[in-house]
């Protein structure tokens, strides 16, 4: 076992070809210290390097270190098999049917572990039975569509194999901590260095295995602050219409990593200047078209990227509900001109966009509860009464709502007056909130309680002098008598 371990280690590697020619160089020298990796990372590459296999920290983690920043996120590749990975560690997961990996767990953190990949150019159609290198293939081989995507991935190979299937140069280095080692086969350390955003490979191809790649160029430009290769930019307008073959799960994925890694506005700069943002996320395409709705998103966007560079979370559901919102509140303010209710409305119109959303993006549930309660707090905050302010102020979802108040305010889609007021009521006492509940009252009259004047009757033949005032309340019980009155729109139209 030994033996074996120092030979997988040591020996030197054949040449792959068009693979790529294997580059070795000293971390120290790259300025990599591998004291400082996190402990789970080093657990899972010991383990498995102890268990006779080779293992790397590989991709974003490398690149990450390479440039002087802190990784998010560390996955580890290996030649050995998921079904060989599991057994070696405590808590691990095998997941995954198209591309299946192990997810190894110490506490809240995931180490992410996948075997090294054939490139889909090889004719690895793997059967019950082949051996490669000594090892049983998966039983398995590369699926593809009509159109070249892959849709099944799970043909196992050696690493050269692995780093040409990668998207990225900069993407497919290797790091092994116990030698101390870079591992590069296609230039990335030189396209580091450049700050070059090179596809491995020929781009259109590669676009066509996998169309998510395309916003991927799109987000590490952006991330990374990266030129993008001319190679690798030329196909990207031309190969657009590949996304609509994207499942809408895996593209509400890939656009929650590229609007909350902290560059959501540079992302969609790129997006629009790469031919990509019309028809590729609605949500956004439709929110640009509205009335207001763009200055609306970019401070959104602007907002998430801020709360990122300041350390803090960004929730995947209020950015939604700020790109939808322009789309909900449109339709919220046709509504009411139809005679809808105020709060039936806004809810039929949560209901249509959502509905029409769902065919390209699919919100998971969840997160689509948590959009609703943002949106349905919006008139609730407009009723400054103690019947519905200290239920608004309990609200789980009270902190989100009126942040998006403050948003609304900031665009002039609600008055800066009202997103006031939620704060000092917030941060007063409670005889500071009883004044202020006092003062919106009586501050205007839309706050004060509204009360039916009787019309007169005047005799028959009585000259009037004018039409008695006309009552614009809907007649009812008075719920509503609290809120501003409305002209048939939101407050925020």
């Amino acid at each position: 076992m030994i033996r074996k371990l120092i030979d997988r280690l040591f020996s030197p590697k054949k040449s792959a070809g068009t693979q790529g020619r294997r580059m070795e160089t000293p971390g120290a020298s790259l300025g990599i210290d591998p004291s400082r990796l996190p402990n789970s990372a080093l657990t899972v590459v010991r383990s498995l390097q102890q268990g006779g296999f080779e293992a790397y920290i590989v991709g974003g983690a490398v690149r990450d270190m390479l440039l002087g920043l802190k990784p998010k996120d560390f996955d580890v590749a290996t030649n050995a098999t998921p079904e060989q990975v599991k057994p070696l560690f405590r808590r691990a997961l095998l997941i995954g049917r198209r591309f299946r990996i192990v997810h190894v767990m110490f506490g809240r953190e995931v180490i992410e572990v996948s075997t090294f990949r054939s490139n889909p150019d090889e004719p690895a159609a793997a059967v019950d039975g082949d051996e490669r290198d000594g090892r049983k293939l998966a039983g398995r081989h590369h699926a593809v569509d009509t159109s070249g995507r892959v849709l099944r991935d799970n043909v196992w190979g050696s690493q050269e194999e692995d780093a040409a299937r990668r998207d990225f140069t900069v993407n497919a280095l290797y790091y092994d901590p116990s030698r101390d080692l870079v591992v590069d086969y296609h230039h990335g350390l030189r396209d580091l260095k450049a700050r070059t955003l090179r596809m491995i490979g020929e781009p259109s191809r590669r676009y066509r295995e996998d169309p998510v790649r395309l916003l991927r160029v799109a987000r590490f430009a952006a991330k990374l602050g990266f030129e993008i290769a001319p190679g690798t930019l030329h196909p990207i307008a031309s190969q657009a219409e590949l996304l609509r073959n994207v499942p809408s799960a895996r593209l509400f994925d890939e656009t929650i990593k590229l609007l909350q890694t902290g560059h959501a506005l540079a992302s969609l700069d790129n997006l629009r200047r790469l031919g990509l943002h019309k028809g590729l996320l609605p949500l956004i395409d439709l929110a640009l078209s509205q009335p207001r709705g763009e200055a609306f998103v970019m401070a959104a966007l602007g907002d998430t990227d801020a709360r990122i560079a300041a350390g803090k979370t960004a929730s995947p559901a209020f950015l939604f509900a700020c790109l939808l919102w322009p789309q909900v509140g449109q339709r919220w303010a046709q509504l009411q001109v139809e005679g809808v209710p105020l709060i039936a409305a806004l809810d039929q119109a949560a209901d249509e966009v959502l509905a029409a959303q769902a065919e390209r993006l699919a919100i998971q549930r969840r997160i689509s509860v948590d959009m609703r309660e943002i949106w349905a707090l919006q008139p609730r905050l407009a009723r400054r009464s103690s019947r519905y302010a200290y239920g608004a102020l309990e609200h789980p979802r009270f902190r989100a709502g009126f942040d998006f108040l403050l948003l609304r305010a900031r665009t002039g889609e609600a008055a800066p007056e009202l997103a006031q007021w939620w704060q000092d009521f917030q941060d007063a006492d409670e005889a500071g909130r009883a004044e202020l509940l006092e003062q919106a009252a009586r501050g205007s009259p839309a706050e004060a309680p509204k009360k039916r004047r009787r019309r007169r009757r005047k005799p028959a033949g009585e000259a009037g002098d004018g039409a008695a005032p006309r009552e614009d309340g809907d007649g009812g019980d008075g719920d509503d008598r609290d809120a501003a009155p409305h002209d048939g729109r939101p407050d925020h139209a």
